[in-house]
């Protein structure tokens, strides 16, 4: 009897620990489940690898969109091809991604992709550059550089130093190595030099697209100097484009330099993110860099976060960015109304 009490018992001590094991397991599973429920899968599009500046853009929205912070990040490299990116958006609807963030090469062409993304109830996100389309209820938000803005800026820059320095308008002759034309970036930041030069009537010798790269900006500017004598500015739409040109300004005997009184060919550019620019921005070889900001990923997750809660974030998202000189004279520069401090870079 006494047995038949104690194996009684040792089942039931034995019952009581298997279902407890069991109510741990469900407990610990309910658990992983939710916390995946929780993960914010994004699917990202980024135009390519062009540039020390797109590099930036992309690990910023790595590190911010990153599972440590809730979010389950694809991403797609477009390699410079517009079709490569429909592709991946097309993709990323058919995983049902909770977010879209695209990064588009150029502004035109994406009004099927982006109604499909709407019709499958996916918000997008647009970084960097802009998309052209009549409906803009096709994508939530866009966040960015005011490329136009920083156009006018260098313009305003390059007329306050020739004023300083006495040179005159006529003597103004401007060698542009535009981006990649249609792109925001190409199309606002020669808008921002055209405009000036139509207004103060200097000389754009010639323009031709250097794609943002430093190998086809050394072959553009080696074209120039070719062709024209009298270059005494290069405007780069961006770093990569300025260090290439400055290689075929060396190449070709010449001087990289702000002293275009005494034949020194003067070298502007925007971005402010490549160290070999930054350095010869110190060394006098560029003049001046616009920046233009390339770290959107915390930018993205702010507008996600907002979209989560319910919130209706604004249609465009602009970047604070400033001006990099080595000329100490331009402490300040107008575009307008406003005035704009430099930062003189030592």
């Amino acid at each position: 009897m006494r047995k038949t009490v104690r194996l009684t018992a040792i089942l039931l001590l034995l019952a009581t620990f298997l279902v407890a094991c069991r109510s741990t397991a469900v407990s610990e599973s309910s658990t992983e489940t939710e916390s995946e429920r929780k993960m914010i899968t994004v699917g990202f599009s980024q135009l390519g690898a062009e540039s020390d500046w797109r590099s930036t853009n992309t690990e910023s929205m790595q590190t911010a969109l990153s599972k440590e912070n809730g979010y389950n990040l694809i991403y797609k490299n477009g390699q410079q091809k517009q079709a490569n990116q429909i592709t991946a958006l097309r993709m990323f609807i058919q995983q049902d991604v909770d977010y879209i963030v695209l990064a588009p090469e150029t502004e035109t062409g994406w009004e099927f992709v982006l109604q499909e993304a709407q019709a499958a109830g996916i918000p997008v996100i647009i970084v960097d550059r802009r998309v052209n389309v009549d409906d803009r209820s096709l994508y939530s938000c866009w966040v960015g550089s005011d490329f136009e803005l920083e156009g006018q800026k260098m313009a305003a820059w390059i007329y306050e130093y020739t004023k300083i320095k006495g040179i005159a308008a006529e003597d103004i002759h401007i060698a542009h190595i535009q981006g990649t034309m249609g792109s925001t970036a190409q199309l606002g930041r020669t808008r921002g030099l055209t405009n000036t030069a139509r207004e103060y009537g200097w000389d754009i010798v010639a323009s031709e697209s250097g794609d943002f790269t430093e190998i086809r900006g050394k072959e553009v500017m080696a074209s120039f100097l070719r062709k024209y004598d009298n270059i005494n500015i290069v405007y780069c739409e961006n770093d990569n484009e300025a260090i290439g040109a400055i290689a075929a300004i060396e190449a070709a005997g010449k001087k990289a330099g702000p002293d275009i009184a005494n034949g020194e060919i003067m070298v502007v550019s925007f971005d402010g993110i490549n160290q070999d620019a930054m350095q010869y921005l110190r060394e006098g070889k560029i003049s001046c860099i616009a920046e233009c900001n390339p770290l959107h990923g915390p930018r993205v997750q702010t507008l996600i976060e907002m979209i989560e809660r319910g919130e209706t974030p604004e249609k465009f998202n602009y970047v604070t960015e400033t001006l990099f000189s080595s000329v100490p004279e331009i402490k300040n520069i107008k575009v307008g109304d406003e005035s704009y401090e430099v930062d003189i870079v030592k």
